[in-house]
């Protein structure tokens, strides 16, 4: 299936709100395959250095490193001093596929950085929700007018997430159409105690996918931890 770019919008939060990224110094990733015996199932994927970790099954392609940074430099982001990793259920895995529309498989998109003194003081829980895609009824009218091609904006989570030692944010679930294909977006945006470091993770596709996937994404997200991973 041919796919459309949301380049414009894509990380546009993250970067408006932040002024890029700077810099969080990181230990090597690692991952680990999850199973009493026989082939596992999922994943583990954790780096201990950003104290952040998460699941996704093994069939899901992990993107290289420099096809995943290039692609962020060409949505307008930086990679520099960010531990960023993604992971394409599709057979044919793309970096390019973190930006696009109109997937028939899931795409998660995780980051880790610091924040900006003025990404501070901005930061918020209406901040959170926007830090893709448009979700507040406010941003999404900003957007509308500015050009934003997504219609019919349904909104099927706002979770509010209190984890240990301070760690907050939220959950957003929410479809779009664009150019007539409706999609989902599962993302949850944390923050520590002080609200000096970002966490996110978005798991995107179509409508129908994201139905077919919906344990499986639902796994991911749930699994996502920021902190002691037990």
């Amino acid at each position: 299936m041919e796919v459309t770019p949301l380049t414009k919008w894509a990380f546009r939060s993250t970067r408006g709100l932040t002024g890029g990224l700077t810099l969080l110094v990181m230990g090597a990733l690692a991952t680990v395959g999850l199973s009493a015996c026989g082939s596992p199932a999922y994943t583990y994927v954790a780096d201990s250095s950003a104290s952040t970790y998460y699941k996704v099954p093994t069939q899901w392609h992990q993107i290289s490193q420099k096809d995943l940074n290039a692609a962020l430099q060409a949505a307008g982001g930086s990679s520099a001093g960010v531990w960023s990793t993604a992971y394409d259920a599709s057979p044919a895995p793309s970096a390019n596929h973190n930006d696009s529309v109109s997937l028939n498989k899931p795409f998660l998109f995780a980051e880790v950085g610091h924040l900006s003194s003025t990404g501070i003081n901005q930061l918020s829980y209406d901040a959170m929700r926007d830090i893709w895609l448009p979700v507040t009824s406010t941003t999404r009218q900003t957007d509308a007018s500015a050009g934003f091609p997504g219609t019919n904006f349904t909104q099927l989570r706002d979770q509010m997430i209190s984890g240990k030692q301070g760690v907050h944010g939220v959950r957003e679930t929410f479809k779009y159409t664009f150019s007539g294909v409706t999609d989902t977006f599962d993302e949850e945006v944390l923050t520590n105690a002080d609200q000096t470091i970002l966490y996110t993770v978005q798991v995107h596709c179509s409508e129908t996918c994201y139905s077919q996937n919906q344990n499986n994404i639902n796994t991911v997200m749930s699994s996502f931890t920021v902190g002691s991973p037990t």
